[in-house]
């Protein structure tokens, strides 16, 4: 079954800015030139790129602006995709210490950092969201992360999929080729809603 006739599945995309010890965040680039660079590109047919937002690298300080975003999301009437389930939230992180992709499995709801963040916040073993329960608390993603290059078509249960993925410095990896990155992951989202709408 193709996509015709099928409601756009939109993609929302967050990065962050610099923090201690890594004065460029390679997903500040990424995110901040991401539209441009799928409009030369060519946008994936059924894919809306919604918002491309870029956060501050503090963990109080970036919980309430993403809640906006995430807020003004849901409540879009500009948004071409009309159902809830046809939603995906694609978080990019740096790791300075990588040398390649990593697509994760989970997060885990503990703040606890090595140095302080750009407000100058040192959590030590606390949770992010207190009202999502304690630092033991983990979610995992519902998309199949060791088949992202193949699909990407497991239902969460709100009918909203989520995923995070370190990216390595520009020194490791070049900004062309994390650009080109970011461009696949988005096609593949997009091919794994459109062409799997069984399991939506």
């Amino acid at each position: 079954m193709g996509s015709e006739g099928l409601p756009a599945v939109t993609i929302h995309v967050t990065g962050f800015k610099k923090f201690h010890g890594v004065a460029e965040n390679p997903t500040e680039t990424i995110v901040s030139n991401l539209k441009e660079y799928m409009k030369k590109k060519g946008m994936p047919k059924g894919m809306v790129l919604g918002s491309c937002s870029v956060l501050e690298a503090a963990g109080q300080g970036g919980v309430s602006p993403l809640y906006q975003i995430l807020q003004s999301a849901i409540n879009s009437k500009d948004s071409e995709s009309s159902s809830p389930g046809r939603i995906i939230w694609l978080h990019l992180g740096v790791n300075s210490g990588a040398t390649r992709f990593a697509i994760e499995h989970q997060a885990v709801n503990e703040a606890t950092f090595r140095c302080p963040d750009e407000m100058g916040w040192k959590p030590q073993k606390v949770p992010i969201i207190p009202s999502d329960g304690g630092i033991s608390r983990v979610r995992e993603t519902t998309l199949p992360v060791e088949e992202i290059t193949k699909s990407l078509a497991k239902k969460e249960q709100n009918g909203t999929k989520s995923l995070f993925v370190h990216v390595p410095l520009f020194l490791t990896i070049d900004e062309d080729t994390q650009m080109q990155f970011a461009a696949s992951l988005l096609e593949i989202s997009i091919l794994g809603v459109l062409f799997l709408p069984s399991v939506l």
